[in-house]
């Protein structure tokens, strides 16, 4: 039994090695091959995976949730449901305004766009 234990002790702390142990790593590595390859390999262990921000308008719902009814809350499916509205009519008055911008032969989206699109969009 010890020594299956000691196999598993260094696996679940090698995230967390002492600075000893990590200096006999980089040695080895740097031993046998001396190239770029190996450090970003070490780098790669010590940072986890890196997260995909994702953008959403959560926090804005909320905030305007908040000032309208102070002591309502919201379901995340409720919220991602208001989200996915909300991206649906941006996409749709950039679109509209969009159109506009070339039927008038202009390079900008002004405000006037913005107005006329929802105006347009929005009965």
């Amino acid at each position: 039994m010890a020594p299956a234990s000691k196999a598993e002790k260094p696996a679940s702390t090698a995230g967390k090695a002492p600075v000893k142990s990590t200096e006999k790593v980089a040695k080895k590595t740097s031993a046998g091959k001396k190239t770029a390859a190996p450090a970003a390999g070490a780098s790669d262990e010590k940072k986890k995976r890196k997260r995909v921000r994702k953008e959403t308008y959560s926090s804005y719902i909320y905030k305007v949730l908040k000032q309208v009814h102070p002591d309502t809350g919201i379901s995340n499916k409720a919220m991602a449901i208001l989200n996915s509205f909300v991206n649906d009519i941006f996409e749709r008055i950039a679109e509209e305004a969009s159109r506009l911008a070339q039927y008038s032969k202009k390079t900008t989206i002004s405000s006037r766009e913005i107005q006329t699109a929802v105006r347009l969009i929005l009965p």
